[in-house]
């Protein structure tokens, strides 16, 4: 079992013993997805640890989503507890990146593009290869999409 994996088990177990009914509701669906997605496809197999990573940035997302769904539809309980489901995932993904940050590894991966002969705002899909190894779950595509775009036309 991968590290990941087994850390998430084993927060669970300490969630069910403490009786955290949001946690280990969280972690239960989580795990379930991990699963989904071992099972999926041919043959059965074992997550790497940044295969796993992927489905809880996923999960996260969902929450994300949710909550944001549910604060326009005008179920605030509900959408309180997305968010805080997504907090107990968060505590599993790597540190976000800050601004300056995705800002540098942006610029990079456009020079990188530039000398690899793409130009222009048609570039993007060039440039978001580059970054998209980079970056790995530490920050949001949108939010990633949005800076290249930006840095393309400027």
């Amino acid at each position: 079992m991968t590290t990941l994996k087994s850390k998430l088990h084993d927060d669970l177990n300490t969630a069910i013993k403490e009786r955290d009914e949001l946690r280990s509701s969280t972690l239960r669906l989580t795990l379930a997805a991990i699963t989904k997605e071992e099972v999926a496809g041919k043959e059965k197999r074992e997550l790497s640890d940044d295969e796993v990573l992927k489905v809880i940035v996923r999960e996260a997302k969902k929450r994300r989503e949710a909550a944001e769904a549910f604060a326009q539809g005008g179920r605030p309980e509900a959408a309180e507890r997305e968010k805080a489901e997504g907090e107990v995932l968060a505590a599993y993904l790597p540190k976000q990146l800050s601004d300056e940050e995705l800002n540098a590894i942006v610029a990079e991966a456009i020079e990188e593009a530039r000398a690899a002969g793409a130009e222009g705002p048609r570039a993007m899909g060039a440039v978001m290869k580059i970054v998209g190894p980079r970056i790995a779950g530490r920050a949001e595509g949108g939010r990633v999409a949005a800076v290249v775009k930006k840095m393309l036309a400027g």
